[in-house]
């Protein structure tokens, strides 16, 4: 098990030996300071004392309070579909984590062509510019540079500020957030204890909560002030890589396969391959984010082989990394995932509004 396998398993409850619980509470001493720092640095956002920066087109920030796991990605994807059904040309500003790229700002997608990899930008702009088509996408750690840089080079009408809940520094005409249904405060601590970025408190900041991950059973109600609706996460199909075409599940029976993934909850993905009829006779986990190289490739086709396998089966995100190995490994295909609102109507009158 991985580290980060490891903490998610503790935080969740599901690991309760004298040890565990030893070390969730010396986390639980940290998180007090760390819960310190954030709310400050919200309340002076708040307060004027932090200066928030205003780009001259509406932006709507998509986030959640916990790390990773929520549907951040395919919900900027759902958003960025519903504007550009109305006639918008939409650009999303995301940081570029994981990529070499990061910390500077560059300009990903124009909506017609992809220049940079996502070794280069990061997995998730780099996966959203190429399953969205006429998507524009830039990256920054200065969000409102990247803004500015998108205005510039490629003007947009309206901007998605991806994995932005925390990203004070920039106004948003449109605040989501999103929640797992399950566990939509995990376990009610902030980190290093808990899964939270910031304090419960936080959550007022939303202008609307996108209960995901939800199964058609009523969505907790975290917060009864803010507006609400439902979303559950849907494969949609696979697609064998590089670029074939999309196809139903079913032109997998009769095969075995290995899963893998290097996102935020691998375990989830798995499941959902199973609830699909695809036969896993092995899955590999990966860290959030992980790149693709020698230790990787050999990971992979030793599972492979070891299960005796007819082919591999990943995530979208993972899919757009796996370029320079891709040819090593065989059979690959990417499996489409989407997000389905269950009752769209508040999200697409929030958007209707700021617009």
């Amino acid at each position: 098990m991985t580290l980060e396998g490891y903490f998610r398993n503790l935080v969740s409850g599901k690991r309760r030996g004298m040890l565990d619980r030893l070390v969730l509470a010396l986390l639980a001493v940290l998180s007090v300071p760390y819960a310190l720092a954030v709310r400050l640095r919200a309340l002076a956002y708040g307060a004027g004392i932090f200066r928030v920066k205003q780009l001259n087109r509406p932006v709507i920030s998509v986030g959640n309070l916990t790390v990773g796991g929520t549907g951040k990605t395919p919900m900027v994807a759902l958003v960025a579909r519903l504007l550009m059904a109305r006639g918008k040309r939409v650009a999303v500003i995301s940081r570029g984590y994981g990529g070499s790229l990061e910390g500077k700002t560059h300009i990903v997608s124009d909506g017609q062509r992809v220049f940079l990899s996502a070794a280069e930008a990061g997995d998730e702009p780099v996966h959203l510019a190429t399953a969205v088509p006429g998507l524009m996408a830039v990256i920054g750690t200065d969000r409102y540079a990247a803004g500015l840089l998108a205005q510039e080079r490629l003007n947009p009408d309206v901007f998605i500020l991806d994995d932005g809940f925390q990203h004070l520094r920039l106004h948003r005409d449109l605040n989501i957030l999103l929640m797992d249904c399950s566990a939509p405060l995990g376990n009610g601590m902030v980190l290093p204890a808990g899964l939270l970025r910031e304090p419960p408190l936080a959550l007022k900041r939303a202008d609307l909560v996108v209960y995901t991950r939800c199964t058609g059973a009523e969505a907790p109600a975290v917060h009864g002030a803010i507006p609400s609706c439902r979303a559950g996460h849907v494969l949609a199909g696979v697609e064998l890589l590089p670029g074939g075409e999309r196809q139903p599940f079913t032109a997998l029976y009769g095969r075995r396969g290995v899963a893998f993934a290097g996102i935020a909850d691998p375990d989830a993905f798995f499941a959902s391959l199973r609830e699909e009829g695809v036969d896993l006779a092995a899955t590999v986990s990966f860290g959030d984010h992980c790149p693709y190289g020698e230790e990787e490739v050999a990971r992979l086709m030793a599972a492979r082989r070891t299960a005796g396998a007819d082919f591999l089966i990943t995530t979208g995100k993972d899919a757009v990394k796996l370029g320079p190995v891709l040819s090593r490994l065989g059979i690959v295909y990417a499996a489409v995932l989407e997000m389905s609102l269950m009752d769209p109507k508040p999200l697409e009158t929030a958007i209707d509004k700021v617009l």
